[in-house]
């Protein structure tokens, strides 16, 4: 509350509650909560709240992963919570639709029997959690008929003309199977960092594993995205992995010594400093990316980065041999720490 932009929202805040309030008289449909910060230091933690305010949304319980940036106004505030109100699932007239569906964007299709059922509502539920990454249409009834024929249906048409189907396969009325198989379809594995959705990403909290490429270098994007399938699928939930242009992060690659010349380079940011992995070509490495990784959540990374390397252990039944080939000095090397919490986008003003 000591905060003066808090204090200078809270009218705005208030008098948006009201005005949707009317639109909305159902108690349930739409909540407006404030919470205290300095009170409830708790539940900042918990939320990742370090800056303030800031305008969270929540569905069913879940926290989404995008907050409120827009105009901090009555009339974007109450505008933003029609559009979230808005039915984010669109109805297929004629199976004709699906033929001319933009394929550079990725599409989930559920075909239902009727639109009063669990399997739907369980899917609306998915579609207003997950409809800003993927576009999702419905049919019913005898439009449906032809896709349904071992009951209601949910398919993923991936990016690209070609690119087949995929069919979801467990109980359409598990939330829980369904959303998790919906979000792995539609939030891609590697995802691209810009300066525009550089904050947004830091404020998942998981530390970033980064390609930096140069735009057109599409090659070794695919040979990062392949072995982060191969070796980091395990660790989805405790890293971001994603890839950034060369060219608009250069005054970002220069705090860890480098320059476009040098791209394609793989760091990891932990938000308190960057850590370069070894060298590109290591990457057809088998374990290499994953240790890398693994080094960043044991703390040897930050040990490494302040002490020097850890004397070499041997591990039980290791032939000697095999520590003979690998350099005594840290594969990752010494980078300048970071003062800033956004360590990639602290040049963003001098672009």
């Amino acid at each position: 509350d000591r905060c003066r932009f808090s204090q200078m929202l809270h009218p705005i805040f208030e008098e948006a509650s009201n005005v949707i309030k009317e639109e909305y008289p159902d108690k349930n449909q739409v909540v407006f909560a404030r919470v205290d910060c300095d009170q409830h230091s708790d539940i900042a933690q918990r939320y990742r709240i370090s800056k303030y305010p800031t305008l969270k949304l929540f569905r069913n319980g879940m926290m989404m992963k995008r907050e409120y940036r827009g105009q901090r106004s009555v009339t974007a505030i109450a505008d933003y919570i029609r559009q979230q109100k808005s039915n984010p699932i669109r109805e297929v007239q004629d199976l004709e639709e699906i033929s001319s569906l933009d394929r550079s964007r990725r599409n989930i299709i559920g075909y239902f029997e009727q639109k009063d059922s669990d399997n739907y509502r369980t899917f609306e539920r998915v579609a207003n959690i997950l409809h800003d990454d993927c576009v999702f249409l419905s049919a019913f009834g005898a439009i449906s008929k032809a896709e349904r024929f071992s009951g209601d249906n949910v398919i993923y048409k991936p990016p690209g003309e070609s690119a087949p189907d995929m069919v979801y396969l467990g109980s359409l009325t598990n939330f829980d199977l369904i959303y998790a198989w919906t979000q792995d379809k539609c939030v891609p594995l590697v995802r691209e960092i810009t300066f525009e959705n550089g904050e947004e990403l830091t404020e998942e909290g998981l530390p970033f594993l980064i390609l930096f490429h140069m735009k057109d270098d599409l090659e070794s994007l695919e040979k990062f995205q392949q072995e982060v399938a191969r070796q980091l699928i395990g660790e989805k939930g405790t890293i971001n992995f994603l890839h950034a242009d060369c060219d608009k992060f250069r005054h970002p690659l220069l705090h860890i010594q480098k320059t476009p010349a040098d791209c394609p380079v793989i760091a990891i940011d932990s938000f308190r400093h960057m850590y370069v992995f070894s060298d590109f070509s290591d990457l057809s490495i088998p374990g290499k990316l994953k240790q890398f990784v693994l080094d960043l959540h044991s703390g040897k990374l930050h040990r490494e980065f302040h002490h020097g390397p850890d004397p070499t252990d041997v591990a039980p039944g290791q032939p000697i041999q095999d520590l003979a080939s690998s350099p005594p000095e840290s594969s990752f090397q010494k980078l300048a720490p970071s003062e800033h919490r956004y360590t990639l986008l602290r040049e963003k003003d001098e672009l």
